[in-house]
């Protein structure tokens, strides 16, 4: 997860709250709806006048804390370059977009000279898009131009030249990188990353490697002009609906075949995902117990837990709600529990065109953006898992302002859910008061970073 550093407004008056480009690019905007039809009876105009209602809505105070990422005085433009690093990114969008940043920080660290990376092609959602086509190679290039030397391709003379292919040890530091693969500069001219993901501590960096991860993730890695253009629309359609959520659902295949969860499901299904987490070699562990890692609150939360944990919080039938998700594992059959509570679900694939939709289809990690700019910009965001995708948006939402989100304790939730299946606790009043004060302090507001956990030993402890 990217971190920015934040320090409070009295204590540093250098600091300003400016987020260059973001901010411009996704200021909201109240706007005319598109048709007669968009505004419906759904629409919570009554609502929205009351104190209760405003209250569901209200982001956590920020209690002066704001962004910190500007060099500080002695910062330096990038070094005479050593070399040119290569980078393979993996994952989905999320893993991509933080394996990144921390590619720049670690071209930075190294002196090299950043090639615009590659995006994984081979993974669960086989999407063959290019750099250019998720993100502004344009804006990533020029807004890093004082940290680090970025070029879009390697130069022809190196094309055909012995490379220095690397797999970086997880959360490692400084000492790692400029000692142990600062080396490699001596007898090699390039060195190619074959991963990204967590490449980089997150904890005992220098400050200014800190606030450079963060000037990448916040400021330099915008979306394609077409991806951010359709996404502010998308929010735009939402907004004329009045306040909405934004549910990360994460009930894909991939999520619930990698973790194991199969609670709901049928035998079926769950041999299903059991057979496509034997045949995936990467993935490292193939026997789970589903009722532990539920128990633990290792599995999100099911479209029916959902509906049941925002009903509890309070937020009202006719809630406009923006699905953030791909597929569905069950479908339409899977959603029925949620959507009898609330009707009013909305998606990227129900407010678009199949015309304004077509151009991103096929590319995962475009679809993805679409759902990360709805999900940053929405008034309340909830995720029913704290993966990738959950933690991205909510540390951008951070950095924009503490904006509200609320995250789900799912052990806690699964517990109360139980006692729903056995008849010792109903739905009403009693479950929403220990609902509501299970996640007073889950708001988004400000807190402490804990640092490593105590007792964790290796690399795990700069995690």
């Amino acid at each position: 997860m990217v971190v920015s550093r934040w320090r409070r407004r009295n204590v540093l008056n250098e600091v300003t709250f400016q987020v260059s480009g973001i901010e411009h690019s996704w200021k909201r905007e109240i706007v005319q709806p598109q048709s007669k039809a968009l505004v419906s009876s759904h629409k919570l105009d009554g609502l929205n006048q009351s104190s209760e209602y405003s209250k569901l809505w209200k982001s956590p105070s920020n209690r002066d804390y704001v962004p910190c990422i500007e060099p500080y005085p002695n910062y330096t433009a990038p070094g005479q370059s050593r070399g040119y690093l290569l980078v393979h990114t993996n994952g989905g969008l999320n893993q991509m977009r933080t394996g990144i940043c921390d590619m720049v920080a670690i071209a930075r660290v190294i002196n090299a000279t950043l090639v615009v990376p590659e995006l994984d092609r081979r993974s669960f959602w086989q999407d063959t898009s290019n750099f250019s086509d998720v993100f502004d190679e344009e804006n990533f290039i020029n807004a890093l131009a004082s940290d680090v030397k970025i070029i879009r391709k390697l130069p022809k003379q190196l094309a055909t030249t012995t490379k220095a292919v690397k797999h970086f040890r997880s959360w490692s530091g400084m000492d790692y990188y400029q000692e142990e693969i600062g080396s490699l500069w001596e007898e090699y001219k390039v060195i190619q990353a074959a991963k990204s993901d967590s490449r980089l501590a997150n904890n005992n960096l220098p400050p200014d490697i800190q606030k450079l991860h963060c000037r990448a993730c916040y400021e330099a890695l915008r979306f394609a002009p077409q991806i951010e253009a359709l996404g502010k629309e998308l929010v735009s359609r939402m907004r004329a609906y009045g306040s909405y959520i934004a549910l990360h659902l994460r009930n894909e295949k991939d999520m619930l075949a990698f973790s194991g969860c199969t609670h709901d499901l049928s035998a079926a299904e769950a041999d299903e995902l059991r057979i496509i987490r034997e045949n995936t070699s990467h993935w490292k562990v193939k026997e789970i117990d589903s009722m532990e890692q539920r128990a633990k609150g290792y599995c999100p939360l099911t479209p029916k837990e959902v509906g049941i944990f925002l009903k509890a919080l309070g937020y009202p039938r006719n809630t406009p709600i923006y699905i953030a998700s791909g597929e569905i594992y069950g479908g339409e059959s899977r959603m029925a529990d949620l959507r009898s509570r609330f009707p009013f679900l909305m998606s990227k694939e129900t407010l678009l065109s199949a015309e304004e939709l077509e151009p991103f289809v096929n590319h995962a990690a475009q679809m993805a953006a679409l759902d990360y700019i709805v999900s940053v910009e929405s008034d309340a965001f909830i995720p029913s898992y704290s993966g990738n995708m959950a933690r991205a948006v909510e540390g951008h939402r951070r950095f924009l302002g503490h904006r509200k989100t609320i995250s789900p304790d799912r052990k806690a939730l699964v517990s109360l859910f139980d006692k729903i299946d056995r008849g010792t606790m109903k739905e009403g009043k009693r479950l929403s008061m220990r609902v509501i004060e299970l996640h007073k302090r889950r708001q988004g507001s400000p807190r402490k970073r804990k640092g490593p956990i105590t007792g964790t030993k290796g690399m795990d402890r700069f995690r």
